[in-house]
């Protein structure tokens, strides 16, 4: 019997609209505005979108939204377009609405001929006034008077650049008694003296957001425009000038936000963490954007399993940020390879093995890919081990080395600590361990019992790494969920803490970026961009299990 894939009520009105012949196809668009780094609410945009090209075989256009040359640059352009290839999806069509300039010119020509528009002088505190309240009509000023002549005239003069920034706008002519503050003669153009990245000096006078993105989705034969809950009350405008310029009917259909928690998911906030150097750039590894994410380790794979299990509805929520560290988890347990790192070294000296010499041992590389590959290990008599993994004292359930006791060095032998040694301040410095030759990791012969299993790094083969780990950016779930109080006043100062001197196996001295590994007993970790063979450099994506959740429960 064939099962019925659950949709999201997205897909059920593309589905509905698919078999009643309103569509032959669906084209979808993902409209990003290039005034900043993609975070993880747009990943949920992205793969709704381009999800909905896949599932019913329609198109999706890369659009960009760039109507604000002041805050708009070519470097985000680019940034955009690496994080949705990154996360596995390719566009039919790349486009911009600065593409549409010159029709959007023409579209606001034709609504002033039709007596819907006109351009006033106001300024934008008296236009504020103007508007009334949720609860108070509005009043039209005296230039929603002009003559359709004297209109043309002056919007024609604004483009040509006779007007200073501010000094006049053209104003869709609504209804200023609407319930819906948004249809009050909304603003359509202002002037903006300001070179745009892709034209130039050629235009001073830029149109609106409302008014460009419903008319470029008509120009684009969009039959789904899909927006987040905010642009709900704007649904109404997007839909007036679909009909009073008698172009192609896009659908705007909204969905809600899926907030991150222990972050800001504004892209103001974001600049202002960057521009105040409270992060270092867009993609710090604390940050929510895609950038960040991907410099910390997280895998595309994982980014669109999260959005999958967040799933799209009409009510806006907090997601714990729990959920998309246990998507990177599950991933990289898949994908991840299996290495030995010391980040708190201890010296051990086994004093039966034979000075000055070294053999080879087999690490398993992923035992979850089912591949069955190993790599090669230096092992000698002088080896790092976690300090944790030994207690001077240690309670009767701590399976690890202490005086006496035995463990297992991980694809190695079984060794018995014999004593320590200790500096001047008290702190052990050295354990003085035996081996058992027979004990050997997949050839033990020696019916000896260790519960405890270790790992290590020989140290005459061992390579200095600098170790970065990373922790939630805010220690409040909802740092900007706060009246009267700044979001960042709730930064976690130990968001980031640097371990110098970690010593890893040699295996990962040709490491790269982009590559994903398991630190054993320690968590996931990639190397950042910034490495290099002289510095070793990697990032913690998430711990092993979920600590911090843990933590706040005690």
């Amino acid at each position: 019997m064939e099962t019925k894939v659950s949709l999201n009520f997205v897909e059920e009105i593309v589905e509905k609209d698919l078999a009643s012949g309103k569509h032959e196809t669906i084209q979808t668009r993902f409209p990003p505005e290039p005034n900043g780094f993609l975070h993880i609410g747009h990943a949920s945009s992205i793969c709704l979108n381009f999800g909905l090209k896949n599932r019913f075989n329609g198109k999706c256009n890369l659009r960009f939204d760039d109507t604000n040359p002041s805050t708009e640059e070519t470097r985000y352009v680019e940034a955009i377009k690496k994080d949705i290839q990154w996360l596995g999806f390719e566009w039919d069509k790349e486009l911009y609405a600065s593409d549409y300039f010159d029709q959007l010119y023409a579209w606001a020509v034709q609504l002033i001929k039709e007596g819907l528009a006109y351009v006033d002088d106001s300024s934008a505190e008296e236009i504020a006034e103007q508007k009334g309240t949720p609860t108070k009509p509005g009043s039209r000023n005296k230039f929603a008077e002009r003559t359709v002549e004297e209109n043309l005239d002056l919007f024609e003069r604004m483009k040509n650049g006779e007007f200073e920034n501010g000094a006049k706008v053209l104003r869709a002519k609504i209804d200023m008694a609407s319930p819906n503050m948004l249809l009050r003669d909304p603003l359509i153009y202002r002037i903006k003296k300001e070179p745009h990245h892709r034209t130039g000096d050629k235009w001073v006078i830029y149109p609106m957001y409302d008014f460009a993105h419903g008319q470029s989705d008509s120009i684009e034969n969009v039959t789904h425009s899909i927006c987040t809950l905010e642009f709900e009350n704007h649904r109404p405008l997007y839909n007036w000038f679909i009909e009073k310029l008698g172009i192609f009917p896009s659908r705007q259909i909204e969905f809600a936000r899926r907030n991150l928690s222990h972050t800001v998911m504004s892209k103001r906030k974001l600049l202002q963490l960057v521009n105040e150097n409270l992060v270092n750039g867009w993609d710090d590894p604390r940050m929510p954007t895609i950038s960040g994410l991907r410099r910390r380790g997280y895998t595309a794979a994982s980014i669109r399993n999260y959005a999958n299990k967040i799933g799209i509805a009409r009510r806006e929520n907090v997601i714990d940020v729990s959920l998309l560290e246990f998507c990177a988890r599950e991933d990289l347990n898949k994908v991840a390879t299996r290495v030995m790192a010391v980040l708190d070294p201890l010296k051990v000296v086994i004093t039966n093995y034979p000075k000055g010499e070294m053999e080879w041992v087999e690490m398993p590389n992923n035992p979850e890919d089912g591949k069955n590959t190993v790599h090669r290990m230096p092992f000698s008599g002088e080896l790092y081990i976690e300090r944790k993994d030994f207690m001077e004292d240690p309670p009767k359930k701590f399976f690890r080395l202490g005086p006496g006791r035995m463990s297992r060095l991980k694809a190695g032998y079984i060794i018995r600590c014999d004593g320590f040694e200790k500096d001047e301040n008290g702190k052990v410095t050295q354990l003085n361990c035996t081996y058992f030759p027979e004990s050997k990791s997949g050839q033990d012969t020696s019916g000896l019992k260790a519960k405890g299993v270790l790992h290590w790094v020989s140290i005459a083969h061992a390579a200095k790494a600098e170790i970065r780990q990373y922790d939630r950016l805010f220690l409040d779930e909802n740092p900007q969920g706060h009246e009267g109080k700044d979001f960042k006043e709730f930064i976690n100062p130990d968001s980031l803490s640097v371990i110098e001197e970690a010593y890893i196996e040699p295996f990962l001295t040709n490491a790269e970026p982009g590559k994903h590994y398991q630190f054993m007993r320690t968590g996931y970790f990639t190397p950042d961009p910034d490495s290099t063979k002289e510095k070793l450099i990697f990032n913690r994506t998430v711990t092993l299990r979920d600590s911090w959740a843990k933590a706040q429960r005690k």
